[in-house]
């Protein structure tokens, strides 16, 4: 399965990057896709999440809500993470996930397949 994050980077706090998840045509267009991230030394966290079906809903976590926005380029077959407003706080690696599982898109554990991260770093 072909998950592949990229588009981190250095940013100063106030600034934007925009990561993208490419994937395989079936991936994208048959599973609910998210982004977590992980800190040095704290557990992976949920960012947002997108479903496959219509237009698909989303889901954020409360830490990114208003600042973040996670979209389907169905052109390109990648799920984008729009990020505004950085923060230092935000500073992690970022992880893209296929959802394998029911429940919860907030719980790693319903994921089951996972890109290799991009270091998003925010300066003060």
């Amino acid at each position: 399965v072909q998950l592949q994050a990229y588009g981190g980077g250095l940013v100063q706090a106030g600034g934007s990057l925009r990561l993208s998840c490419a994937t395989s045509v079936r991936t994208f267009s048959s599973y609910d896709l998210a982004w977590f991230r992980q800190a040095l030394g704290k557990e992976r966290e949920f960012v947002a999440a997108i479903t496959w079906s219509g237009s698909g809903s989303t889901y954020y976590a409360d830490s990114v809500k208003g600042r973040f926005t996670i979209s389907r380029d169905n052109a390109k077959n990648t799920v984008d993470l729009q990020m505004n407003s950085l923060k230092p706080e935000d500073t992690a690696v970022y992880y893209c996930a296929r959802k394998t599982y029911s429940g919860s898109y907030f719980l790693p554990g319903n994921y089951g397949y996972w890109g290799q991260g991009t270091q998003v770093t925010v300066s003060s």
